[in-house]
């Protein structure tokens, strides 16, 4: 295991402008300082921005398996049914309430709501919350009534 010393002194070989050979030091940001809620949520945020984006393709294919024959549809439903395409979904369920209910945050951040520390930690663990019971009410409700 690398001390803590070893870490800062990391270094970085990179060029100058002249072509010359440097060592600069590397940011130890990533080894040094322990992950915070807000950094969390951020990283978090960006995933499930990137979640939707492959779920809307994939919801597209599907989409396009409906429109084309059934037994396209037929196949496209047997993995959508299969216990990996529920686990997907359920994924794809959390990222989408997640990101919106981040969305509202963000939006009353622009409005100058809530920038003080205690109130960023409140609202980080409401948004996980409010997504965690989102996800479950709406698949409780598609699962049990529908």
């Amino acid at each position: 295991m690398t001390s803590m010393q070893d870490v800062r002194e990391a270094l970085m070989q990179g060029r100058n402008s002249t072509g010359g050979t440097v060592r600069r030091p590397l940011s130890p940001h990533l080894q040094v300082y322990r992950p915070q809620i807000t950094s969390t949520l951020s990283i978090l945020h960006r995933i499930t921005g990137v979640a939707l984006s492959a779920g809307a393709v994939l919801l597209s294919l599907w989409l396009a398996a409906a429109a084309t024959s059934s037994g396209a549809f037929s196949v496209a439903q047997a993995i959508v049914g299969s216990i990996l395409g529920m686990i997907v979904l359920f994924g794809f369920t959390f990222a989408l309430f997640y990101h919106f209910c981040n969305g509202i945050r963000h939006l009353l951040w622009d409005a100058g709501v809530g920038f003080e520390l205690p109130s960023v930690h409140r609202s980080g663990v409401a948004v996980v919350v409010a997504a965690g019971g989102l996800t479950v009410l709406v698949w409780l409700v598609g699962l049990v009534l529908l």
